[in-house]
């Protein structure tokens, strides 16, 4: 019963990401994290297909500590953005104030690594809570208890990037829209 609902919470979540990518794509991620609390830290993480060698996009929940970015896999060793980073750490992170090269590590087991876990688990806003987690209230037992599936990646950011293929690339559209609803307008007005 429990393999079901996490098979469907995963099929969920994949539908939902698309949703998530676009908007991003179109422009609106630092609108995305405006209300953490709820809507939770939102970055992009771009990762190397590990059977296609193709450019993937994955919308996960993150916490930046010290300068580092770190993220959770909450499904695990199973989530194909994971097994991607352990084939090929180089990654790129679109955040709400710029995109990023850097490089992944899982840290589940180093010390001290629940307490970055919460870090990100409150970043996710109500998504913990609706997965069972409340991270504010465990204490770090609880914690390591009920996420002791999930995988803690750190990403460690090692130059800025710029250019086509990232966050906005889709921006266009705005302006685009913006004309042709303008256009639209003004023309049923002559009528």
């Amino acid at each position: 019963m429990e393999n079901e609902l996490d098979e469907k919470l995963r099929a969920f979540f994949k539908q939902f990401n698309h949703f998530m990518l676009l908007m991003w794509r179109l422009g609106l991620g630092p609108w995305i994290n405006m209300w953490p609390e709820v809507a939770g830290r939102i970055m992009v993480i771009a990762h190397t297909g590990r059977k296609s060698g193709q450019r993937r996009l994955t919308p996960v929940n993150y916490a930046i500590i010290e300068g580092d970015v770190y993220c959770t896999a909450g499904f695990g060793s199973v989530a194909d953005w994971y097994k991607n980073i352990q084939a090929d750490s180089r990654v790129e992170v679109m955040l709400p104030d710029g995109w990023w090269e850097g490089r992944a590590e899982d840290i589940k087991d180093v010390p001290g690594s629940i307490e970055l876990m919460r870090q990100v688990l409150i970043g996710s806003g109500a998504v913990a809570p609706l997965m069972g987690v409340h991270p504010k209230s465990m204490s770090a037992e609880q914690l390591a208890e009920a996420v002791k599936g999930y995988k803690l990646v750190r990403i460690h950011r090692t130059a800025a990037r710029t250019g086509a293929g990232g966050p906005g690339d889709l921006a266009w559209f705005w302006p685009a829209a913006t004309f042709i609803l303008a256009a639209a307008l003004f023309l049923r007005k002559k009528k």
